[in-house]
């Protein structure tokens, strides 16, 4: 593997820049990420999400450490620029939201997302100017790199219980005026509001497969205006749900149907 972190990150920023929408995929492990490589996704995402789950744990469990220990693994396995779901950047204060960044850059990665979510199920979002001051020292440390860190900033409202478009929109144009690259509102509710997001900002936007009811095709996303779609934990989650499936038949019924609908070891070992 010798692509170099900076061809990566000049690369994943053309996928921004580019006609159509791009696909990029959260793999859970090294494993996951080389399958994703080999059947010609050009870029991948962590999530936050799954990386928990491999250690066991709920998201937003996990140390910042831990979160980038995992994403050194994703960069690692495949010469793809690799997107970093930095959560909250682990701290509310804005230099520690810039030490994030600059941490996750020596990771490898050629970009990252900064949510607005506090952790207190009592004020879940930070305020506005907060909130952008937050953007702001992460932009100013992803411009001082020695290469194109594409930043995501993420306004969590419609996960944290503040569904309010209206104050979606607000923040999502604030921090593209900090200067953010991406702009990203997790489980938007419907087309409408999905192309209002789109017409409100001029950076591209991103839009998260992975909510019931709430994942649309890439064909009406791609007309509503989204640049990027992402797939948060819903891929570790299907194949957890394999294993589920697979081990309540064994321990069930004591039979083994599930081998019907598994890959071989040599079909398997075919995308590594």
């Amino acid at each position: 593997m010798n692509t170099t972190q900076i061809e990566k990150a000049a690369r994943f920023r053309a996928l921004h820049q580019r006609y159509g929408v791009l696909l990029i995929p959260n793999p859970w492990d090294a494993g996951s990420a080389r399958l994703l490589a080999h059947l010609g996704f050009e870029a991948l995402a962590t999530s936050s999400a799954a990386s928990a789950g491999t250690l066991g744990r709920t998201d937003g469990k996990i140390s910042r450490d831990e979160a980038l220990a995992h994403v050194r693994q994703i960069v690692q396995a495949t010469d793809l620029p690799v997107s970093g779901d930095l959560e909250n950047g682990f701290s509310p204060e804005p230099t520690c939201v810039a030490e994030t960044i600059r941490l996750a850059a020596e990771t490898g990665l050629v970009g990252g997302s900064i949510e607005d979510y506090t952790g207190d199920p009592q004020k879940p979002q930070y305020d506005l100017h907060h909130a952008m001051e937050r953007i702001a020292a992460a932009v100013s440390v992803a411009k001082g790199l020695p290469f194109p860190f594409t930043l995501t900033a993420r306004a969590e409202n419609f996960i944290r219980g503040n569904p309010n478009l209206d104050d979606v929109i607000q923040r999502l144009v604030a921090y593209e005026q900090a200067g953010a690259d991406v702009l990203f509102a997790p489980a938007l509710p419907d087309l409408q509001a999905i192309r209002e997001v789109c017409a409100a900002v001029r950076k591209p936007v991103n839009f998260m497969v992975g909510v019931k009811g709430k994942s649309f095709t890439v064909a009406e996303l791609a007309a509503a205006g989204v640049k990027r779609i992402s797939f948060a934990g819903s891929l570790y989650r299907a194949a957890m749900t394999g294993l589920l499936n697979a081990a309540s038949e064994i321990k069930g019924t004591g039979t083994f149907n599930y081998l019907q609908s598994t890959l071989t070891t040599a079909e398997l070992n075919f995308h590594f």
